[in-house]
Order: structure tokens, then C-alpha cells, then sequence
């Protein structure tokens, strides 16, 4: 072949091949053939490497390994689903769909939801720039050089006149067959085979080497249309599926189009009866109203469409032996009781123990050592014992019995007849509750010290090395380094990033203390209301009640907490530290400018995000509650408003626009700075 325009004919050649072969299920050539026209692609552009196109078959493999995965940020946000667990919560979401359509009737389009790994493709002007993975729905890992590797995703669409971008959204999957043909190489290798195909095509995705995810057979299925640069006369969901099929992106056939609800429950019913003959996992049907207009005007609620639901399969179950009941120390002293079971394979995992909660679901299950129990995976992901029986032709052993001592400490096991959880009394002294307690104070919403983990906390209570919260701010460089897999790089770093925690809001400080039933919005309260750790320290139950979010209880363990000599103690050595905590105000900010006004937010905001704006308000004395009540001063609503709005509206709550919201924050932002 002597010219470049042979050249891309044969590579337009082999990706319908390729298509045809991994997309289609249509091959149309002998493997051989294929091989031989690959052959004759690699040997082109191994002579003229300036010729090699993007969308080459050979331009699959990435070129080396990564060092790491980059975030990357979502066109639009990546939406889970709401679930219905029957065909009662089915019904109830078609009615609310149907009554927000004002239709008595609706078309739903109806598709497997597989069980593996959401991923969005981004195409611009019809070539593959960017695979990423959906992460936390806003921000997601850039695996662009693994998704290249995927061969039933088209390196470059099928189509002459391409959108400018397209965001494709879909599902990778490991098939059964090549699940089964990956764990038995492994075995064969002596290297861990993977539990699942969803972990399997999980574990796939997030390899660093392309190389490596290239060798694994994952396959790609296209569900939705994430954005696209241009406008279309798509009216129908199913018209977008056809579309995304035309470019040469895998659809699966099996979606359906059902005119009634009814007909949405017998394409659930028969699909259960013959998922065990599929070739992958599926953990339910996908229910989505057909049309986009109506998609549109029935909208959105937080983080969920509300014109699609997921039809979960009922949960696996399985019958084992309760071996033991062990118990588990928190934070606060809880003494959780812990089931250890013989491993039972069911919804996919191998299960050795379930959380038990507290003595009193041990007595609702009338639970016995020895007995066969029923493990069900809630949701097909939390192990829980869902009934006991007598083991067959033997006497039931032992009711498990709360311990009178701790298991790690040895203090006395405290249990109010009010509450259901009983406590260890050792506080710090028990190590598993000083463990727990550093790993919160050193949290993300606490101090925030990057780099202190629970492995390495789990190392320096165990050497003695961290007593208590002022230890943290007194590690040294030697210290560190003689510590297990903790080299002068890390030590280093983990220093300078606690030195810079030292300067930490108010607001996080009472937070990172711990205090039962402080959370994030009442540690920011008591922060706004006594501005000094002392006043909050020294203040009265009177005074503490009168705040907003303490109430007695609340008050009770504030009081309780300070009363302890151990803790005033602590607070002081972390200011002699050099811990310097502040209230938390944007310069000049005026913190009493919406006091008294509760805010509820609701829908998506646009100009800023949720987060954000609690932050603002606050800032400026509101509270922000979660809910719609009596108490609720105003609502500020954004697009795909949901209950909360309606809330508002029966309770004759004011309503107001984001617009209103922005105007609101800039005048008082105006205020400040005059």
C-alpha cells in the first residue's frame, strides 16, 4: 500500500468489521482475515507512524502506564435513581408520574439495569476524547486510556455529519463468559480470581495500565444521552437509543416499550423468571416515561429523576450457621453486636458477618449460637440476618448476652432501659474508642489533616504514640518514619499538614471534639452563638437550651462532656499547640443579618451548588433545615423542585426563585463591603 488514502480506507474497513463483530453479533469476516488486514494496519504505520489516525483499531492500547486517574467534571451531573423494592412502590410511581403528566395513561420505556460500572463517553466532532467513570455525580476519574481498550466502543462515531460533542452515558459489564474464561486463567496463574462480574468490570476500569484492562473482556451498553451540542427532533427517550445505536454504540435489544402499567409489570415478571439465562448480570428493570416533554414537566427531585425508577429483583437470600456474636466498640462507647457466620456465597459476595445493631434485634430474631439464620443483601449490598431457626436435630445453643465489661477496655458496659445502645464507660481509655475518635478528629468535616488515616492511627494508638487529640499536634519526624511502610516523604508531608490544620474554624473544632449528637449544623450554632471555645466550655444548661439545635439531650452531653476534667484539659493543650480555632465569617460578614429565618433549599441551582449556598446563608446567621415545616421561614427553589416544594405550598410557605436567592446574597454581600 503506498498511499495514505488506502491507508484510512483500511482502517475504516476494520472498525466495521470490528463493529459489526462486537456491536452487531454479525461478523462478517473469518477471524483470520481480520487478523491478516490488522496485521497489514500495524506493519502501515509502523513505516509511516506520522499516517496513524485516532480512531486506528491499534490506538486501543494505551502507550504506558498512568500514575494516577485525573478528575474530571461533569457536563451535567450524573443522576442516580430512585428504587421500588414492589410492584406496590412500581404503582405508586406511575401514579405520581401520571398525575405531574396529567395523562391518564403513559408510555414507559423499559431496559435491563445492569450490574456493573456507569460510564460517560464524551465524542467531539465524532472522535472518543474522554471515558470517565461517574464518581460522586458531579466529578468523576478520567479513564479515557482504559475505556480505548474497550472494543464495542467506537473510537469514532458511524456517521458523516457528527454532533460537535455528544455525552453518551451507559453501563460497562464483564460478560459470563468471559468472567468465567478471566477467574480460571487467574487460578491457572495463582493469582486472586475476582468475586463478581460487576467488581470484575469495577476492578477492570480502574487499572493504571491500559495494557492490563485490555486483556479483560469488557463490553459497553449506551442507555443515554448525557448532552449533545446540537438540537434534535428526538421526542421519545427510545428515539435517542435508536440514535446512539445508528452511530455504532451498543444498545441493548431487550429494551422495550410497555403502554401500561401492567405491561411494565409483566416485562419485570417474565425478565426475573429468565435472568438466570442472560449472559451478564442484571439487578432489575429500569422504568423511564418515554416522552422527553413529559420528562421535562415532571422533573427532578435532588439527586434523582423523578420520571425513572429502578424495579429492583428481590434480595438474595441464603441459609448459613451463626458461629458467634462478637462486639464492636465505636466512638461514642456504642457496643454494636457483630455476627460471625460460616461464609455463605449470596448476591454475589462471600459473607462472614452482619451487623446485629443492638441487643434488641438479637431478641426480635430470637436469635440462638448455632442457629441456621437466612441471610438476605438488603438491595443486593448490606448483609443482614433476616430469620432464625432452630438448627435441624440439635438443641439451640446460647442467647447471646450483652457483655458486662468491655471487650477492649474492661470498663464497665453501661445500658439506659430508655435507649436500645449500651456504652462502654472507658472513654479514652479504651483504645478502640480513642481510635475512632482520632479518625473523626482528623476528618475531612473536622481538622481535616490530609494523610491521617485509619491505618496509621490504628499504628500510634497501638505504640502508645496518641493518647489523646494534643498528641496528634506533638508527633515527631522520628517518630514517623520508624513506623511501619512510612517513609521521610510522607512523614513530612503528614507534618506540614498538620501544622496548617492548627488554623481551624471554630465551628470544626467543636465538631472534631466528638460529642454525642454534636453534628456538622449544631457545632456551627454553639460556634456562632459563643464565638470562644471558653464561653462554650463554661456555659449553662439554660444557656445552651436556648440555642437553636440543642435541646435537652443535646444539652445533656454538652454539659456532660465539659463537666469531664479529661476533655478541659485537652482543649487547653490543643491551644497551647498553637490551635487557633476562628469563627468562621467572610470578611466582615455580618452574622446576625438572617438570624431567626429557617431556609429550606430545594431543586438545582445553577449559579452555585446546594452546598454552597447553605454555607452562605449561614454565614449570615439562617439555619437551613432539610425539611419543610411550620417552622420554616422560606424556600428557595430551583429547577426539578419536588415534595418540599409541594410541602411549602400546603403549609403556605413563601417560595422564592435561585434569582431571588443570588439577589438576596449580593445585597447583603453589598452591605458588607459599604
Amino acid at each position: 500500500m503506498s498511499n495514505k488514502a488506502q491507508y484510512i480506507s483500511l482502517v475504516e474497513r476494520l472498525n466495521q468489521l470490528s463493529s459489526a463483530y462486537y456491536t452487531q453479533d454479525m461478523p462478517l469476516v473469518a477471524d483470520q482475515e481480520y487478523d491478516q488486514l490488522y496485521q497489514e494496519l500495524v506493519e502501515i504505520e509502523q513505516q509511516q507512524p506520522q499516517w496513524i489516525a485516532p480512531d486506528s483499531p491499534s490506538q486501543r492500547v494505551g502507550d504506558k502506564p498512568l500514575d494516577g486517574f485525573q478528575p474530571v467534571s461533569h457536563l451535567k451531573p450524573m443522576l442516580s435513581l430512585n428504587n421500588a423494592f414492589s410492584d406496590e412502590e412500581l404503582a405508586d410511581f406511575y401514579r405520581r408520574c401520571s398525575s405531574l403528566a396529567a395523562k391518564d395513561e403513559l408510555e414507559l420505556c423499559c431496559e435491563y439495569k445492569l450490574d456493573g460500572v456507569a460510564l460517560s463517553l464524551v465524542y467531539e466532532h465524532g472522535l472518543l476524547v474522554q471515558g470517565a467513570t461517574r464518581g460522586d455525580g458531579t466529578t468523576g476519574e478520567n479513564i479515557t486510556s482504559n475505556v480505548r481498550t474497550i472494543r464495542n466502543i467506537p473510537l469514532k462515531l458511524l456517521t458523516n455529519n457528527p454532533p460537535a460533542r455528544l455525552e453518551v452515558r451507559g453501563e460497562v459489564i464483564m460478560p459470563h463468559t468471559g468472567f468465567k474464561a478471566f477467574n480460571e486463567r487467574a487460578v491457572r496463574n495463582n493469582t486472586k480470581p475476582f468475586v463478581n462480574p460487576r467488581n470484575a468490570a469495577a476492578g477492570s476500569l480502574r487499572q493504571l495500565d491500559p495494557a492490563i484492562t485490555s486483556e479483560r473482556p469488557l463490553a459497553f451498553y449506551a442507555y443515554s444521552i448525557g448532552d449533545i451540542s446540537v438540537g434534535t427532533d428526538f421526542t421519545t427517550h427510545y428515539e435517542q437509543l435508536e440514535f446512539l445505536s445508528s452511530l455504532g454504540l451498543t444498545v441493548n435489544s431487550t429494551t422495550r416499550i410497555c403502554t401500561s402499567l401492567q405491561a411494565a409489570v409483566d416485562y419485570y415478571e417474565q425478565t426475573d423468571r429468565e435472568r438466570t439465562l442472560l449472559a451478564y448480570d442484571i439487578d432489575g428493570i429500569v422504568y423511564k416515561v418515554n416522552d422527553l416533554a413529559l420528562q421535562q414537566k415532571i422533573g427532578f427531585v435532588a439527586r434523582a429523576p423523578r420520571w425513572a425508577v429502578a424495579r429492583k429483583f428481590p434480595a438474595q437470600e441464603a441459609f448459613t450457621t451463626l458461629i458467634d456474636v462478637e462486639f464492636q466498640v465505636g466512638r461514642t462507647g456504642a457496643i454494636t453486636p457483630v455476627a460471625r457466620l460460616e461464609p455463605v456465597f449470596v448476591g454475589g459476595v462471600t459473607v462472614s458477618n452482619a451487623t446485629l445493631h443492638n441487643m434488641d434485634e438479637i431478641s426480635r430474631l430470637g436469635l440462638h449460637l448455632g442457629d441456621r439464620v437466612v441471610i438476605r443483601r438488603a438491595g443486593d449490598v448490606i448483609p443482614q440476618i433476616a430469620a432464625a431457626l432452630a438448627p435441624e436435630g440439635k438443641k439451640r445453643g446460647a442467647i447471646p448476652a450483652l457483655p458486662t465489661t468491655c471487650p477492649v477496655c474492661d470498663s464497665l458496659v453501661e445500658r439506659d432501659d430508655n435507649f436500645a445502645v449500651a456504652r462502654c464507660s472507658g472513654g479514652v481509655v479504651c483504645s478502640a474508642q480513642r481510635k475512632a475518635s482520632l479518625i473523626h478528629f482528623a476528618s475531612r468535616k473536622a481538622f481535616d489533616i490530609d494523610g491521617f488515616g485509619d491505618k496509621l492511627i490504628d499504628q500510634l494508638v497501638n505504640l502508645n504514640a496518641l493518647k489523646g487529640f494534643p498528641d496528634v499536634f506533638s508527633l515527631s519526624f522520628d517518630q514517623l518514619i520508624a513506623l511501619d511502610r512510612f517513609g521521610e516523604k510522607s512523614a513530612s508531608k503528614l507534618l506540614l499538614a498538620i501544622e496548617a490544620s492548627k488554623s481551624v474554624s471554630l465551628a470544626r473544632f467543636i465538631y472534631a471534639l466528638g460529642i454525642r449528637e454534636v453534628g456538622e449544623a449544631t457545632a456551627l450554632e454553639l460556634a456562632r452563638y459563643f464565638g470562644d471555645i471558653h464561653r462554650l466550655v463554661a456555659a449553662n444548661r439554660e444557656t445552651l437550651e436556648s440555642i437553636d439545635d440543642v435541646g435537652p439531650i443535646v444539652a445533656g452531653h454538652i454539659l456532660t462532656y465539659f463537666s469531664d476534667e479529661k476533655h478541659r484539659i485537652a482543649i487547653d493543650q490543643l491551644l497551647a499547640a498553637g490551635v487557633e480555632p476562628q469563627v468562621e465569617s467572610a470578611s466582615g460578614v455580618d452574622a446576625e443579618a438572617l438570624k431567626g429565618l429557617t431556609i429550606v433549599l430545594t431543586g438545582s441551582f445553577t449559579a452555585m451548588n446546594r452546598n454552597e449556598a447553605k454555607q452562605r446563608l449561614q454565614s449570615y446567621g439562617a439555619k437551613v433545615a432539610g425539611s419543610v415545616s411550620a417552622k420554616t421561614s422560606r424556600v428557595y427553589a430551583g429547577p426539578g423542585a419536588g415534595s418540599k416544594l409541594a410541602k411549602a405550598e400546603q403549609l403556605g410557605v413563601e417560595v422564592f426563585s435561585e434569582d431571588d436567592l443570588i439577589e438576596l446574597l449580593a445585597t447583603l454581600d453589598s452591605e458588607v463591603t459599604e
